[in-house]
């Protein structure tokens, strides 16, 4: 044994019993060890990141409730029906919470996080993830996750650990979301600046662990905007990475913190008034222009007839929006007239029931009305080789009736003529486009317009020049 190590060990013995023989009246230098910093623990990339990310103008985005989905309600249920989502005409998979649910005060919501870093084996594995999201790719479909910022479950690590990152009452106690009723989690505390890091490093992680092309951030609006631009601006310098961000959120400062999408709240609220109240079509130019208020370099609102949310707590777009042909006509609407569509999975075959929360009874037949799915790929994917349709400026001849637009972009026009009630009308076209001639987008054919058009109850025309 060398002389130095044997010394090592001899100060090592003799050290701690120095210590508690000095009197008090003894003045000894304590020696405080070095902590070396814990190293940031976001994880080396895997795979390559995706090249193909749509711009924000360009996205289709396609939601699936992992539970509802397939039968067994996991990753490979997804798996099995990539070509189909493709086929539909979306570039961008949204994929509903896939973190472990908490179960202290819970009720099974996927948004009752428990761990921000795992997987929850429900659902499958680390692996079943990455294959989903390698698939997607391979199909040239971006994959973003579900994001829970505003709060945890009960049962999470982060309240034992980090109580200070939680909100509080006088008594010390931690306390639900104030004022929303959500008993089942834990709010946490955006003046916490240790919080808000370790939440940008969980985000970052699953960036980089499953090669993630961004988030759907959940109830948006509830953390502050310095957060989500503190959290926006540290994922943009990611440089390997293409992300796209979107706000489950209506206040125009989410532009500003630096979202691609807000979330069109009013869009859906007209709608309802429209089919439901018989209210004016014009509402839709209104929001055209105060849901975009703030939007810049192509940020976009994304317009949808259905989500997670509203399927089960108002109906299927079958019971909003007068049936199979009504929720069509409304989704041309959607599709085309300004925004970027979502389709909620299950849509696209006209589920005819409500997919209820915790979203485990009911699953999707896929063979339902096949009509409409045919419908769905005609318009989304000659939505994706439309400059026009996607990025066009547009012009507005609508009326109380009929939303009316042309979207325009170098040179290519598209049109589109939507009557939104079940009755037909005769619409009286604009100069601008009376005795004009088109082809039709979805079909094929000439189209020769005169004067007037008569439309059909729920009918429509897409047609370019």
């Amino acid at each position: 044994m060398k002389r130095q190590t044997m010394h090592r060990i001899l100060f090592w013995i003799i050290f701690p019993w120095f210590l508690t023989s000095c009197s008090k009246g003894t003045q000894t230098t304590v020696i405080t060890p070095v902590i070396p910093p814990v190293a940031d623990s976001v994880p080396v990339q895997y795979g390559t990141p995706f090249a193909l990310v749509p711009d924000r103008q360009d996205a289709a985005i396609y939601q699936v409730n992992i539970r509802a989905f397939g039968a067994q309600g996991n990753f490979m249920g997804i798996i099995n029906r990539l070509d189909s989502i493709r086929a539909l005409g979306v570039n961008v998979i949204y994929l509903m919470p896939v973190y472990p649910v908490g179960t202290v005060k819970s009720v099974n919501s996927p948004y009752c996080v428990k761990d921000y870093r795992s997987v929850n084996p429900e659902f499958g594995t680390l692996a079943d993830l990455r294959a989903l999201v390698d698939g997607a790719h391979n199909r040239g479909m971006a994959v973003i996750l579900d994001w829970v910022a505003n709060h945890t479950s009960w049962d999470n690590d982060w309240t034992v650990s980090h109580k200070d990152w939680y909100l509080q009452d006088t008594y010390g106690n931690i306390v639900s979301p104030p004022g929303m009723g959500w008993n089942d989690v834990a709010q946490l505390n955006f003046s916490n600046s240790a919080m808000r890091l370790e939440m940008i490093r969980c985000m970052k992680y699953w960036v980089l662990k499953v090669n993630a092309d961004g988030f759907r951030c959940d109830y948006a609006d509830g953390p502050p905007v310095d957060f989500w631009k503190q959290a926006i601006d540290t994922l943009r310098n990611m440089a390997s990475h293409k992300l796209l961000i979107m706000a489950e959120g209506s206040r125009n400062a989410n532009f500003t913190a630096g979202f691609d999408f807000n979330f069109g709240f009013g869009f859906y609220g007209a709608l309802k008034n429209i089919f439901g109240s018989n209210g004016s079509v014009l509402l839709i130019d209104d929001l055209n222009n105060s849901e975009f208020a703030g939007a810049t370099n192509g940020q976009q609102v994304v317009r949808y007839l259905t989500n997670h949310d509203v399927n089960g707590s108002d109906g299927t777009p079958l019971d909003l929006f007068g049936g199979k042909e009504g929720s069509m006509a409304a989704f041309i609407v959607a599709a085309f007239m300004k925004g970027i569509p979502m389709v909620y999975n299950g849509q696209e075959v006209g589920t005819p029931f409500r997919i209820v929360f915790p979203f485990t009874r009911q699953k999707i037949d896929w063979t339902l009305n096949p009509g409409i799915t045919a419908e769905y790929k005609k318009v989304l994917n000659f939505k994706l080789v439309s400059t026009a349709a996607r990025r066009g400026q547009l012009t507005s001849y609508g009326n109380a009736d009929i939303c009316a637009f042309v979207k325009e972009s170098m040179g290519e026009k598209v049109l589109v003529i939507t009557n939104l009630r079940n009755s037909p009308v005769t619409f009286t076209l604009s100069p601008v486009l009376a005795n004009t001639t088109w082809t039709n987008a979805l079909d094929g054919g000439n189209i020769l317009l005169g004067m007037q058009l008569t439309m059909t109850p729920y009918g429509y025309l897409v047609a370019k020049q």
